[in-house]
């Protein structure tokens, strides 16, 4: 398997993980049955919760931009040194963003969201 696919499996990895944390931040406020039922009613979501669920938002939408480079680059036979370092970088870099998202850390984290996209126009450079 390429470096490209490993990173985009890595990257599908940590999207599980980032989605779980809303999650489980609803079932430690409301509990276990309330999160299961309907959650029609529930309280608003905690700071951390919110702050959760838009890194998971944040998450999805970029998987959106990096999963058909990967498999463009995949499709059409472009795996070089620029591509598998592009993947890398994304990958590393939404792992530092979803921890400095979480910890709530401001104007880092804009930073860590520029060096994916970095990441991301590396893919893209070596299809165009």
């Amino acid at each position: 398997m390429t470096v490209e696919l490993t990173m985009l499996v890595y990257s599908v990895i940590l999207t599980f993980a980032i989605i779980s944390v809303p999650a489980v931040a609803g079932i430690l406020q409301n509990g276990l049955a309330a999160q299961a039922g309907d959650r029609d009613g529930l309280p608003e979501p905690t700071v951390f919760a919110q702050r959760a669920r838009r890194l998971q938002d944040n998450m999805i939408e970029n998987m959106v931009l990096f999963v058909p480079l990967v498999l463009a680059a995949q499709a059409a036979g472009v795996s070089n040194a620029d591509t598998a370092l592009g993947a890398q970088i994304f990958v590393v870099a939404r792992v530092f963003h979803a921890g400095i998202y979480l910890a709530g850390i401001p104007w880092i984290r804009p930073l860590a969201w520029a060096v994916s996209i970095v990441g991301l126009v590396m893919i893209a450079s070596a299809l165009l």
